[in-house]
């Protein structure tokens, strides 16, 4: 299986948003992507597809977020949301070589962890571990072990100890 994977392009837009409506069954996910790209959070090389015989299949969005510490001090982060895969491509891999691809990158342009509300048992073969390791807590409801964060640096959530304060566009749809 021939599988490119690349920064998205304005041209991609729309097939992305059509992706994300297949992959979840709904506009959220793909409303989300469009919000987070007019946002100061969003990084063009973090927002990548995979391309099968130049159809996408897969994309993936990492946005910046911040770690707000009980005293106020505040350290950046990465958001790992949302990462969606055409129906018919899902459990083949996709999402694990986006996911491998987009941590990569993230690595290269030195940011330092990343979090994720996601599977509890997909997201820990990529090295995510429960934030509550960390003290690392979010404002939403949700288990602590879907709540999860990455070291892309040893020791880069060792000291942080806070709540995770996600861009506006998450808190818009």
């Amino acid at each position: 299986m021939d599988i490119l994977i690349r920064p998205e392009t304005a041209a991609d837009h729309p097939e992305i948003f059509q992706l994300h409506a297949l992959a979840f069954g709904q506009e959220n996910e793909g409303k989300l992507v469009d919000l987070l790209r007019q946002d100061d959070c969003f990084i063009p090389e973090l927002s990548l597809v995979a391309i099968q015989n130049e159809e996408i299949i897969g994309h993936i969005i990492f946005t910046k977020i911040e770690i707000v510490r009980p005293d106020g001090q505040k350290t950046e982060s990465l958001a790992l949301a949302p990462m969606g895969v055409l129906p018919k491509y899902q459990k083949s891999g996709i999402g694990g070589m986006l996911i491998h691809a987009g941590l990569a990158m993230a690595k290269d342009l030195r940011y330092q962890s990343v979090i994720v509300l996601g599977h509890k048992d997909y997201y820990p073969r990529f090295g995510f571990e429960p934030a509550e390791k960390w003290e690392i807590g979010t404002h939403y409801e949700v288990p602590s072990e879907y709540f999860m964060g990455l070291e892309l640096t040893p020791g880069a959530l060792s000291e942080v100890k806070g709540i995770v304060e996600y861009s506006a566009p998450f808190s818009q749809i």
